[in-house]
């Protein structure tokens, strides 16, 4: 077996935790190295982890370093990930992959003349329930899917995040925040998005965050906090997508696909796992599949969480000499479709996708497997 990537990660915030916890999950990946603009974040999570802490020009020239994961805020993304290119590294970026076109096409660019990958999160579609999903669409259990719905409706992030304020600027929003996990499934259920129209909103000008330290505290809005679209795919499906943090409660499941032949009930696509349920011409039944995906396996407080698996999919496909599933492509045109949204939402006329993308290939039970350890 070939001998692992090594791995380091630029942003020791909260979401750098997960990854530095279940990467020893995955084979063809060894976590070695953190960096932060913060010192002591950086100490901190090397400590915990068992990792060592860099400083950032110091983790960008690390020789036993091959990718890095750029856990850094949205707004950061594209000057973060573009460093790591050019001091000769693959990246893999938490999501938003970047803020607009212009910026992935960059990237792909640098990438390309470097001989280099590039990769974002989310991954959470590889997980068991969604390739589950996609399975009964691919075999034709429910028709060839017409329209759907998805909904992602919360009273916001103020209430659990010690410092929320960049979830409503730009490069926030539940649209740029949560979209990813929702548009990512929906493009590998369904294949890319053709055209999108939008209405947003906001229903506060400002919120006042009730966690701590901070608690008392208000902060600005400056980004749509609701957001109604509809978007078409090449497949000739309509999904409506509803994302927003100003409901306080709601009764409509998370996405739902319409067949013509009967409808698919799928989880959370923030989440790996979940029950997939099924209706066919109207009445429930058991999808009648032995489905024993590894990433649909609570293994983290009673769910699913198999964070790293795209990481871990790309360092394999680097070894390999494969596409990886979380790819530039793939990930460019969910920001595409996100940002295309957004713009919709400001000015009420319909958008075009422009960025070609075909679906990432698919992850069944076996190919699962082989990336763990």
């Amino acid at each position: 077996m070939s001998k692992p990537l090594g791995i380091g990660v630029i942003g020791c915030g909260n979401i750098s935790a997960a990854y530095m916890r279940l990467s020893p999950l995955f084979s063809g990946i060894e976590m070695r190295a953190c960096a932060d603009i913060s010192e002591v974040a950086a100490q901190a999570r090397a400590e915990e982890y068992n990792l060592r802490a860099e400083s950032i020009e110091g983790i960008l020239a690390a020789e036993d370093i091959d990718i890095i994961v750029n856990l850094t805020i949205p707004n950061a993304h594209f000057e973060v990930s573009k460093a790591i290119l050019q001091a000769g590294k693959h990246v893999y970026s938490e999501k938003p992959f970047v803020l607009t076109v212009e910026e992935g096409a960059a990237l792909k660019a640098i990438a390309d003349e470097k001989g280099l990958r590039v990769g974002s999160a989310p991954d959470t579609f590889l997980g068991g329930a969604h390739q589950f999903a996609r399975h009964l669409i691919d075999a034709g259990a429910v028709g060839r899917i017409a329209s759907g719905t998805c909904f992602v409706q919360s009273p916001g992030m103020e209430m659990w995040h010690p410092n929320p304020d960049f979830f409503f600027q730009p490069g926030g929003g539940p649209i740029l925040d949560l979209g990813p996990y929702y548009v990512s499934n929906l493009v590998q259920l369904l294949g890319p998005v053709k055209r999108v129209t939008a209405m947003s909103s906001s229903a506060r000008s400002e919120r006042t965050i009730t966690s701590q330290p901070r608690f008392g505290e208000k902060i600005p809005v400056g980004t749509p906090t609701t957001v109604h679209a509809i978007l078409s795919f090449e497949s000739g499906a309509q999904v409506t997508y509803c994302a927003s943090w100003d409901v306080w409660e709601h009764g409509h499941s998370n996405m739902e696909l319409y067949g013509l032949d009967g409808t698919i009930h799928v989880p959370d696509p923030n989440f790996f796992g979940g029950e997939v349920r099924m209706t066919q011409k109207g009445a429930f039944v058991n999808p009648g599949v032995a489905w024993d995906h590894p990433f649909g396996i609570a293994n983290d407080n009673g769910r699913s969480n198999y964070r790293t698996a795209g990481l871990a999919d790309m360092a394999q496909a680097i070894l390999d000499g494969r596409p990886h599933r979380c790819s530039d492509d793939f990930a460019l045109h969910v920001v595409d479709v996100m940002t295309a949204i957004l713009a919709s939402g400001e000015d009420g006329t319909f958008k075009d996708i422009a960025t070609p993308c075909d679906r990432p290939e698919a992850l069944g039970p076996d190919a699962a497997r082989a990336l763990l350890v």
